[in-house]
């Protein structure tokens, strides 16, 4: 009995003196109730992109009819945006200042996903707007988010330089062709053209730059599939022997111009003596 009590004494010595081990209980927080990926945070007028919305219910019941539900931040986002397609939704359509796309009903804990795509409409305002994004339901709408930024800009214009000549004794005409292969309309155009040292100036549609080598072909504006021509005439010196090239190059457009390869023209001619020029 009296060992008993010893080791019952002993036991209790040890267990107050134990040290205890807490595990610890990683939590895992709730997704957001929404959550959109834009394709890409700046999109030209007539351009297209996308939208791919997430939403959550965290609720601890079903959201019935539920609706992926976007807007632009003190905007209205049907005027900027046509809806092409939501493939994965149950319907998609506009509603005052909102897109929607149905994922039906969402029960507590599960989420869907739908991806919108858009066509920026071609009068759509410039300018920087803030995306925000919710998930409604018929019985229940959590609370709108803010979505990253997107920036609507000017739709490009292309322009191509082109550039012929055609000689004549010792002197050659230049024809430089300026196209603007759009999508956009285009102002303020620059197309300069050179001629090497050994040619002398004779006359130009365009504006020749002081007393120099180099003439300025001004167009002030220029609609998208439109084509202009000027024309650069100079002509060989008695020492004049050899190739001859002279160019054409783009210094200038608005809006921005999105194909370098296409901004310079030259055109090569040979004089075997100043009367003698072949091009």
């Amino acid at each position: 009995m009296h060992a008993w009590k010893l080791f019952r004494a002993a036991l209790v010595t040890a267990v107050a003196g134990a040290t205890l081990v807490t595990v610890p209980v990683t939590a895992h927080a709730a997704p957001p109730t929404s959550a959109i990926d834009v394709s890409t945070t700046s999109v030209a007028r007539g351009q297209t992109f996308t939208i791919k919305q997430t939403v959550y219910n965290s609720d601890s019941s079903t959201v019935m009819g539920g609706k992926a539900t976007l807007y632009a931040k003190d905007a209205m986002l049907p005027d900027m945006v046509d809806l092409v397609s939501c493939p994965e939704a149950t319907a998609c359509d506009t509603l005052g200042t909102s897109v929607r796309a149905g994922v039906g009903d969402v029960p507590s804990g599960e989420s869907r996903t739908v991806t919108f795509t858009f066509r920026v409409k071609d009068d759509a305002p410039l300018g920087t707007i803030q995306l925000q994004h919710q998930f409604v339901g018929e019985n229940f709408s959590f609370e709108i988010l803010d979505g990253p930024s997107l920036t609507i800009k000017e739709a490009p214009a292309d322009i191509a330089v082109s550039m012929t000549g055609k000689a004549a004794g010792s002197r050659i005409t230049y024809t430089i062709g300026v196209t603007n292969n759009g999508p956009s309309d285009a102002t303020g155009v620059r197309v300069v053209g050179t001629f090497p040292a050994n040619l002398a100036y004779v006359s130009s549609t365009c504006t020749r730059v002081g007393t120099t080598r180099s003439v300025n072909c001004d167009v002030a504006s220029l609609a998208s599939g439109q084509t202009v021509t000027s024309t650069l005439t100079v002509s060989a010196g008695m020492l004049t022997i050899g190739t001859l090239t002279t160019t054409a190059q783009r210094t200038a457009s608005s809006p921005v111009d999105p194909v370098a390869t296409n901004d310079k023209a030259s055109k090569v001619c040979r004089a075997l003596t100043w009367l003698v020029v072949s091009c």
